[in-house]
């Protein structure tokens, strides 16, 4: 199948032009960075032998991890599922996008700063892989939600772009893909075909791809509350609370029982800043 190129802009020129501008820039040929930090809408890249941190604009990928609680419920609420859960979608979404990104693929920004706490610059992005927009790929495969910075895309609208997402996620939870069908069986991969961003840009599509299972949870397991109890709190669930690794949920599991989550404070490990960041999470 032909592909029409975008229009390569040198970056050090790009970089000028856009103080002024705001025009899009494409940046062809960006390398995945390996970074711990890398997930499933946010990785470090390199282009033209300077590195930069991109977030995918109209996506929202589920957190891998327990360091914003507020965000896990939000997205466990959002796909029908356990907060446990939702960090294993996230870790499956991180997976895809570093499959997605081992080949060299292209950036179409206009550098508005993502903030972020890196000291690296950090812009929103489209991003466009061989096989098609990435962020389009993680919602047809039910691997992210429609939510988050938008923008107008080359050759089209915000709102036009939003409701061909919806369409694509619809279809996703149509076939229960992904976030969407989490049963104990292998991810499903959606296939379908979304329209390009503008006229002669690359086609975009979703193609297959091997993603690793997600477990099944029981239907009874719960979001995460609003405190969880210091004496019935499983393992998993202790873990979800930040400063609170596995080492750290063996200790409190096996000093049980205790009068009140006070006693947190006689925890082998437990010091009064520690004790300080996960006592509210108790009641």
């Amino acid at each position: 199948m032909s592909r029409a190129l975008f229009v390569v802009v040198p970056l050090w020129l790009a970089i000028v032009n856009l103080g002024a501008s705001g025009d899009w820039v494409t940046l062809e040929n960006c390398r995945l960075i390996p970074n711990p930090a890398n997930d499933g809408d946010n990785f470090h890249a390199r282009v033209n032998g300077k590195e930069y941190i991109f977030r995918l604009y109209f996506v929202d990928a589920p957190e891998t991890d327990a360091a914003n609680p507020a965000r896990l419920i939000e997205q466990a609420k959002y796909f029908g599922i356990s907060v446990p859960q939702v960090i294993e979608l996230g870790e499956a979404a991180k997976a895809f996008v570093k499959e997605k990104l081992a080949a060299p693929f292209t950036v179409v920004t206009h550098m508005a700063n993502a903030m972020g706490r890196s000291k690296i610059e950090r812009f929103y992005a489209f991003v466009q892989t061989k096989d098609g927009d990435l962020g389009e790929q993680l919602i047809a495969n039910g691997l992210a939600r429609i939510h988050g910075t938008s923008a107008t895309p080359p050759g089209a609208s915000s709102s036009a772009e939003r409701q061909r997402l919806k369409q694509v996620e619809d279809e996703a939870k149509r076939r229960k893909v992904g976030g969407w069908g989490m049963s104990g069986q292998p991810l499903n991969v959606a296939s379908a075909t979304p329209q390009p961003f503008a006229k002669g840009s690359p086609s975009i599509s979703v193609t297959p791809a091997q993603a690793a299972p997600i477990p099944s949870t029981s239907k009874n397991e719960r979001l995460f509350p609003a405190k969880f109890e210091i004496n019935t709190a499983t393992e998993k669930e202790l873990k979800l609370i930040p400063g609170i690794g596995p080492v750290m949920a063996r200790r409190i599991i096996d000093a049980r029982p205790f009068r009140s989550a006070d006693d947190l404070k006689k925890v082998n490990g437990i010091g009064d800043r520690k004790y300080a960041q996960i006592r509210p999470y108790f009641n």
